[in-house]
């Protein structure tokens, strides 16, 4: 639990650093810029090697999918049973099937699982939520946003061949037999190690928790959903199933993620309910310092 309290003391830095005049309001993005094309980069290039390839594997890569699709079927069915809104709908399909298992989800599993719990969280990450926010992720804002700037194939696959984690995912995979020198696994793992640090200070520099009383139901039912239904799903899954494992268990404790930042900056940019996306997001971190630690005692 050490490592739990660190983690949080990181993100109650970024909301006090917040509070300076020193530092610009555009801090947070400049931190989260350096995790995405440094610090997550090299943890993949370091950590992804050491995975063993067997079935297991296979785990973190379809468990994103299926609570995505999970996830988007309770949606859509409480969409039509309370006449929700196209925009509070396209919020809810965006935010609630896809986790911050990136910026929230890996320091949670460092927290949690230690060290060789993080490359199942990268696959999960990278082949699931990352994949998701992409083809999945468009394909709402392109069917119920207002955006003028709608998604299409190109700019789609654009987005997941330039992104440097995927790069280093692929490139990480490609040279996993290949020795590392010394000096060279001392450099990865000094920038990986500023991944935790600058993703919980980031998260914290940009938390907002703002409640719209006038979605109070919808914000209640999304984050039950979320932090709640959908991990245990995965859970009560996995043991019908009769899998175990490391693997099986990062994977479980990623779907109960809280919704994710970059599905909510999508949201708010294609005019989804933007009070809503903003409330999922800050008040889904917060819960789920609460959520996590019991759904990782029930594993």
């Amino acid at each position: 639990m050490e490592n739990f309290f660190i983690t949080i003391a990181f993100l109650v830095i970024g909301m006090a650093l917040r509070r300076l005049p020193e530092f610009p309001s555009e801090t947070g993005n400049v931190l989260s810029l350096f995790v995405i094309y440094i610090s997550l980069p090299a943890l993949v290039l370091l950590k992804i090697p050491e995975l063993v390839l067997s079935r297991n594997l296979l785990i973190p890569a379809i468990m994103p999918w299926l609570m995505l699709l999970f996830s988007a079927a309770v949606i859509l069915l409480l969409s039509r049973l309370l006449n929700w809104t196209r925009e509070i709908t396209g919020c809810l399909l965006l935010l609630i099937p896809l986790g911050n298992t990136s910026f929230l989800g890996i320091p949670m599993v460092k927290a949690f699982f230690g060290s060789q719990g993080i490359p199942y969280a990268l696959i999960y990450d990278q082949l699931g939520s990352f994949l998701a926010l992409a083809t999945y992720g468009s394909f709402i804002i392109a069917f119920y946003g207002k955006g003028r700037n709608r998604p299409n194939v190109k700019s789609v696959m654009k987005k997941i061949l330039t992104f440097p984690p995927f790069i280093a995912l692929i490139l990480a995979f490609i040279i996993r037999d290949l020795p590392f020198y010394s000096k060279t696994v001392s450099l990865l793992t000094i920038l990986a190690a500023t991944l935790v640090p600058l993703i919980m200070i980031a998260v914290g520099f940009q938390l907002r928790l703002q409640l719209d009383r006038n979605m109070a139901t919808q914000i209640s039912l999304g984050l039950i959903i979320k932090l709640i239904v959908a991990p245990l799903a995965a859970l009560l899954l996995c043991k019908i199933i009769g899998l175990r494992g490391e693997a099986v268990h990062v994977s479980i404790f990623e779907a109960g993620m809280p919704p994710m930042v970059s599905a909510g900056a999508l949201a708010i940019f294609a005019e989804l309910s933007p009070a809503l996306a903003a409330a999922l997001v800050g008040l889904g971190i917060v819960l789920s310092f609460a959520t996590l630690p019991i759904l990782y005692n029930l594993l």
